[in-house]
């Protein structure tokens, strides 16, 4: 018998503050003269990555019939792109009347659990994970609960730990695939046996697919929604990160498998749309040339590309840097480096992330941002240009000589 699948009805009193101590001194430097070298975001364009010309050319042609409002669930021409998209990566039984296009697959994802749960639904959420994924399942007023991503096995999913923690309140999985903040990518397998687990308990699979086309080494996406039909998905994706167009604001939502399973999921989705009236017009008229155009993506994560010659100079030299462990990144923007503790007895991660912002003008996010059970990882973004990304390194390999040097025992 299916599990139910419904809107929700209340709104948690939660509020999730992204800012903190080590934001609020980075401004502050900055205010006062300093240049910080920030390796916590992944905002491309500030990084010298533009956007494909053929996107902005498209956009500017078309920006003087962008002024009204367009179908709630956003224009027919980039939502059909969409689907032809979904077909590429193997998703069958999508329509057009399946995509939802927001501003950004961060609405969508806020949306898609306002939609789904009430006080007391639980959501099985990997740790790490992109905190946005726990923040909109507690201000939608369910719980997240966090299953463990194994470093020692290329950051995948620990499957006996999600099964450990499903309980009659679980409604669904939370899959980042590629995945922020580690840049593990997923195998097949590993896959079928996620979806296994989801049927058996049925549940719903929120995949975030926002890094699939961030590939290196010749790795291979597979999408998650294309294993099964008889499991319900709902799938996200957008062009800020492989079309480099993070202010556009141009994401989309996908529902596929077993869509009578999530009938009244759908119906409450639908409303939600409805009552934000649209996404950004602009925004979408960018889908349909980004997707059918030249994908330059590939260029960057060619061997010789710039992301690579960067994730493979950030790998290297963090690698090298006693008491620091790293898995390789195959896909996405980040690493995720362990700090041992036997050699950085780090308390407290957001203070050691404040003191290196202090010393040495580089910015980082500790591991707890990202849900992390220790204080024993940060991420490190390595976008920077070589020689930005060199300096900054430098700086991070001063900042824990000396941090060993002070707690040495």
């Amino acid at each position: 018998m299916s599990k139910p699948i419904h809107k929700s009805s209340k709104l948690a009193n939660v509020c999730y503050d992204i800012r903190g101590p080590v934001l609020d001194k980075a401004r502050q430097m900055e205010e006062d003269g300093h240049k910080i070298i920030k390796l916590n975001i992944g905002n491309l364009a500030v990084f010298g990555f533009d956007a494909p010309d053929e996107i902005v050319q498209d956009m500017i042609r078309n920006l003087p019939s962008a002024a009204g409002y367009t179908d709630s669930k956003g224009l027919f021409a980039p939502r059909r792109a969409v689907v032809h998209y979904t077909q590429e990566k193997g998703i069958t039984g999508v329509t057009v009347d399946d995509v939802y296009l927001g501003n950004g697959a961060s609405e969508l994802i806020a949306m898609s659990m306002n939609a789904l749960l009430d006080a007391g639904d639980e959501v099985l959420v990997p740790a790490p994970d992109y905190p946005l994924w726990t923040a909109s399942v507690s201000l939608s007023g369910g719980t997240p609960v966090h299953y463990l991503c194994d470093e020692g096995a290329e950051w995948y999913p620990d499957l006996d730990d999600i099964r450990r923690k499903i309980t009659p309140a679980t409604r669904a999985i939370v899959i980042i695939n590629p995945n922020n903040p580690t840049g593990a990518l997923y195998p097949e397998p590993l896959l079928r046996e996620l979806v296994e687990i989801a049927r058996q308990h049925k549940l719903i699979v929120f995949a975030d697919e926002i890094y699939d086309k961030t590939l290196y080494d010749g790795n291979v996406h597979t999408s998650i929604a294309s294993l099964a039909d008889d499991v319900f998905f709902v799938t996200f994706n957008g062009l800020s990160k492989n079309y480099r167009a993070c202010g556009y604001r141009a994401g989309w939502m996908v529902v596929s498998g077993n869509k009578r399973q999530g009938r009244d999921y759908i119906e409450g989705l639908n409303m939600l749309a409805s009552m934000r009236l649209c996404a950004n017009t602009p925004g979408q008229l960018a889908v349909q040339t980004a997707l059918g155009g030249y994908q330059s993506i590939k260029d960057l994560v060619a061997p010789q590309g710039r992301l690579t010659r960067q994730r493979d100079l950030a790998y290297e030299r963090m690698s090298a840097i006693p008491g620091v462990s790293v898995v390789k990144p195959k896909a996405a923007l980040y690493m995720f480096p362990r700090l041992d503790p036997k050699v950085y007895p780090i308390q407290d991660d957001q203070q050691f992330a404040y003191e290196l912002l202090a010393e040495e003008k580089v910015l980082i996010v500790q591991g707890t941002g990202f849900n992390w059970t220790q204080p024993d990882h940060f991420r490190l973004v390595f976008l920077p240009n070589t020689d930005d990304l060199g300096q900054a390194l430098d700086r991070i390999e001063r900042f824990l000589a000396g941090y060993r040097k002070r707690h040495s025992v």
